[in-house]
């Protein structure tokens, strides 16, 4: 399957306006990417310019594709939902802007049943804009697929 024919409307519980990244762009066991395009409609941008707590959900909803695209497309199931459980360490060195490309991946540095450590990282261009680890806990119930 290739990545970009993907609506990453089917890998997410989040819903439009709170969607934060547009494609899956890359997926293997360890590292997930993604691709998101800021625009001057998103809830967090003013007079031109991102906040940085949207770095971290951005974060965070690279880390829901990846369990989404394993639940649909590997495990063949509903999407999970997963919750920040724990951000540490994080740092911003830019916010982006109107027309920037963001693109995240983030790496499983553990998963231990329900929970799962990752290292993200968000750039654009060659600028890293933004790192953080992240402990992402799953719910228990799997929506219908």
């Amino acid at each position: 399957m290739k990545l970009e024919t993907i609506d990453i409307h089917e890998l997410l519980p989040q819903r439009e306006p709170f969607i934060m990244v547009d494609r899956l762009t890359f997926f293997d066991e360890q590292r997930t990417s993604t691709r998101f395009v800021v625009r001057a409609d998103n809830l967090f941008v003013e007079d031109g310019v991102m906040d940085a707590c949207a770095l971290a959900e951005n974060m965070a909803q690279t880390c829901a594709a990846r369990l989404g695209y394993v639940n649909k497309y590997i495990l063949k199931r509903g999407i999970q939902v997963g919750f920040i459980g724990a951000v540490k360490n994080m740092v911003v060195t830019a916010c982006p802007r109107v027309g920037d490309v963001l693109e995240t991946t983030i790496e499983v540095i553990e998963q231990v049943l329900d929970l799962t450590l990752v290292k993200a990282t968000v750039r654009s261009g060659s600028q890293t804009l933004a790192t953080a680890e992240m402990k992402i806990a799953l719910a228990n119930e799997i929506e219908e697929a």
